[in-house]
């Protein structure tokens, strides 16, 4: 069925992702169990900054929809850039785009990524439902394991493609789970592990927000050659607080998101 609404978009994004991350349908349930209500605070999606796939043309079907410009990203230690979106119905997840900057890597890096953006049809990233696509292009696994000596991030996109690298609860929107710390401290009492990466928590209530996520779970991914097991997804959590106006900031912290990023790294 062809998706044709932002709704219809989200929807789709969230299934794609709950079938490779079935841990964030367990969560999910967890709190709905306990009485919660889930609002999804911001889905992360991951690129290349070649001129098929930018950021600005990952962002069509959601500019089209109504979202707006909301701030821009620099990280320089993994050479990435990253903007973020926002729509006037605050229920509507805020969607966080970044991309590998790859004039910043080595040639065989550069080759490696404009080859496989190569295989894509023509005009495949302008279908209004591409970021729930998935892989649209062969690799196999010494493609994928060449990148992941230069990047993490690159060797995910190029494994898994056009979908969702992470969703985010809204911490503010819980009642029982409103402390960040008790939150972790419920998820790690029920066997979840979570990213330690700059500690458990990133960002404070002096930034305006706090952070933490799970660790990507490990799935079986088809290669050309064979399957190999490689990190897939997370879960993320957000708690906002309030800038001088009263309003809750609705940015990011790039010091934080940095770390947050490592919830895809192999050796985690």
């Amino acid at each position: 069925m062809e998706i044709k609404t932002i709704n219809g978009l989200l929807d789709k994004m969230w299934t794609d992702y709950v079938a490779i991350n079935p841990l964030a349908q367990k969560i999910h349930d967890l709190f709905t169990s306990e009485g919660e209500e889930i609002l999804n605070d911001h889905i992360a999606l991951r690129t290349f900054n070649h001129p098929r796939v930018t950021i600005d043309v990952i962002a069509k079907p959601f500019i089209e929809a109504g979202y707006k410009y909301g701030g821009d990203y620099h990280f320089v230690d993994k050479k990435l850039y990253a903007k973020h979106y926002e729509h006037p119905n605050k229920d509507l997840p805020k969607i966080f785009i970044s991309e590998l900057k790859l004039q910043d890597f080595s040639p065989e890096l550069q080759k490696t990524v404009n080859a496989l953006v190569e295989q894509m049809p023509a005009a495949l990233e302008y279908k209004y439902d591409f970021t729930s696509i998935g892989r649209p292009w062969t690799v196999s696994t010494e493609t994928y394991n060449q990148l992941l000596k230069e990047s993490d991030y690159a060797a995910w996109v190029a494994a898994f493609g056009y979908r969702p690298n992470h969703f985010t609860v809204f911490i503010n929107n819980l009642k029982k789970f409103s402390d960040i710390t008790f939150l972790n401290n419920y998820l790690k009492e029920h066997g979840i592990k979570l990213n330690a990466s700059g500690g458990e928590i990133k960002g404070s209530k002096e930034v305006l927000l706090e952070q933490s996520s799970t660790l990507a779970n490990n799935i079986a991914v088809e290669f050309s050659d064979k399957k190999i097991d490689v990190p897939a997804c997370y879960y993320e959590f957000a708690k906002r607080y309030p800038m001088a106006n009263g309003e809750l900031y609705s940015g990011f912290v790039a010091a934080s998101a940095d770390k947050i990023f490592e919830s895809t790294s192999k050796g985690q």
